[in-house]
């Protein structure tokens, strides 16, 4: 018999809104309801503006959410101070796009990376916060050198390494990956998202993995969401999402993804997805047509759904 995974994090309807009740009122996050695995990674897809980098910070408490609830290993989010937060923070990090924006450029490697470590009091002596610093710099494939250099000597993916490392310190449970490859060449896309799949099989990692890239998600994720205009349209198994789609809107970012073959690339034919569909006044929800694979429907498009599986 197959142990069900424990929820790490859990989200109930959840709902962000920017400027409430102005003119200029932004529904970034718009009821969300998704769990995520212990030692699971979650993939988020989306284009710009979706709403992912949103949600992510909100699941972090960065931002305060309108509505819903956000429980993480049991615990309500929203109701945490103190203590509580602090280590909630710890047990939860994030990796940032920016590599170079999210490092402190007056700052060593060294004490960004020990920066977690000093404020939770991790280490007891210079001594141990100097080995823990060299251990994980070497962890993420740089060497002991790097760390009394500064964060301009570096390149873009020796940055992000230097943001893992700095995420790692502190021995979270999860950590929500920020779209950590697109400010990245493509050559180093391939090392950073292995290194990361390398470190959660080592360390028992949970990920929430954002990004655009619908291939690169289904890579490194066991279970793909698809949000846009803050809503979850579409949610499962990463195969599944990737080879069998539901949601017209998942259609059409699949049909957008480059195929290396000039031929087929020229052929290619984008699915446009018209967004007002889902305006025509009737009651929609997440409705599993599949075991584990949700989509947001009618009870009718549900059906039709059902009807038109492999």
């Amino acid at each position: 018999m197959t142990e069900t995974p424990k929820k790490l994090v859990e989200l109930k309807d959840l709902s962000l809104t920017f400027f409430p009740g102005k003119a200029k009122e932004v529904k970034a996050i718009n009821h969300a309801t998704f769990d995520i695995y212990e030692g699971e990674v979650f993939g988020l897809v989306g284009e710009s503006g979706s709403g992912k980098t949103t949600l992510g910070r909100t699941i972090l408490k960065l931002y305060d959410p309108s509505s819903g609830q956000i429980h993480f290993d049991g615990q309500d989010v929203t109701k945490l101070k103190g203590k509580q937060l602090a280590n909630f923070r710890k047990d939860s990090q994030m990796i940032f796009q920016d590599p170079q924006a999210s490092l402190n450029g007056r700052m060593k490697v060294e004490d960004i990376i020990a920066e977690g470590l000093d404020i939770n009091r991790l280490v007891k002596n210079k001594a141990e916060r100097e080995a823990k610093v060299l251990e994980l710099l070497e962890l993420v494939g740089l060497n002991k050198d790097h760390a009394t250099r500064y964060p301009h000597e570096f390149s873009g993916g020796q940055r992000q390494r230097i943001g893992i490392a700095r995420a790692l310190a502190v021995d979270p449970k999860f950590i929500i990956a920020d779209e950590p490859i697109s400010a990245l060449d493509v050559s180093v896309q391939a090392q950073v998202v292995n290194l990361m799949k390398r470190l959660q099989d080592q360390h028992s990692l949970t990920y929430l993995f954002i990004a655009h890239d619908l291939s690169m998600v289904k890579y490194i994720s066991d279970r793909i969401g698809v949000m846009h205009w803050g809503k979850i349209l579409e949610i499962g198994p990463a195969d599944q999402v990737y080879n069998h789609p539901l949601h017209p809107y998942t259609k059409s970012l699949l049909s957008a993804i480059p195929e290396p073959d000039p031929e087929v690339e020229r052929n290619r034919v984008i699915q446009p997805y018209d967004p007002s569909r889902e305006q025509d006044g009737q009651e929609r929800q997440l409705v599993e047509v599949q075991p584990g694979h949700l989509v947001w429907a009618t009870a009718a498009e549900a059906d039709e759904y059902r009807q038109n599986q492999p």
